[in-house]
């Protein structure tokens, strides 16, 4: 999305954080995108509201995606094994057990954790994937806001779909919503998301689409989170009609 949109999402669904490295290394566990799997509880429904804003932080639309791809696995911060006593699935559980002190970097473990030079100290763990720069300094944001549960409707306004590139729309969102279960050495569902050709691949045979979509035949994703804003997968859409280029 480029900085005429109405929320830029490139750049802007950047994060999170913390695998517990006490119990070792965990993968992502979950079926193949073609497998079926309803979920009929799910009856959101997303009413017009406030347009979200690029200096406010949003914690279930930036934060929390990131949180789920990375930290609340099978085996580390999920409900079930809640590592440590750490439990990163919703704003309250993180709120409750991550140690996140509202304008108080420095007092935050949550911060802590991301930003320690020591190997055995760092989260995630030297096996998986650090966070990025722009990433902590979401975080980082996030706290010094306050660690609000701040609220938007994503899909207020003008979406930009034409014109989408890998690079400055569908990496990002793939980075915030699907690398930390889709990477390593044992990637979710066999499906490695940490280069374009491993995205690519998944696009051209429409299992990428299926799932962000939730359509049926298709495992819902990003797994246990919610949709994504309408105004992405439209851009997800629009760059594989497009051929999903390496652009």
């Amino acid at each position: 999305m480029s900085a005429n949109s109405h929320f830029p999402f490139t750049g802007f669904l950047v994060a999170m954080l913390f695998v517990s490295a006490a119990g070792g290394l965990q993968s992502c566990k979950h079926e193949p995108f073609g497998t079926v799997i309803p979920d009929p509880s799910d009856t959101t429904v997303v009413t017009p509201g406030h347009p979200c804003h690029e200096d406010s932080v949003y914690f279930e639309l930036q934060i929390l995606p990131i949180l789920r791809s990375n930290c609340a696995l099978s085996g580390c911060h999920d409900e079930a094994s809640r590592q440590d006593g750490v439990i990163l699935t919703s704003y309250q559980r993180v709120m409750q057990t991550a140690d996140v002190r509202p304008f108080n970097l420095s007092g935050s473990d949550l911060y802590k954790v991301i930003t320690e030079t020591r190997a055995d100290k760092v989260m995630p763990p030297p096996l998986r994937q650090r966070l990025s720069a722009e990433q902590i300094a979401l975080i980082a944001k996030w706290i010094n806001q306050g660690a609000r549960n701040l609220t938007c409707d994503a899909n207020a306004g003008t979406c930009q779909t034409a014109d989408i590139s890998w690079a400055q729309h569908i990496r990002p969102i793939i980075q915030n919503s699907c690398l930390g279960c889709h990477s390593g050495a044992a990637p979710g569902g066999g499906l490695n998301f940490s280069t374009h050709a491993g995205v690519a691949a998944v696009a051209s045979n429409g299992r990428l689409f299926g799932a962000v979509n939730h359509q049926a035949g298709y495992v819902a994703m990003p797994l246990g989170g919610a949709k994504m804003p309408e105004c992405v997968i439209q851009q997800i859409k629009s760059w594989i009609d497009a051929g999903a280029p390496n652009n």
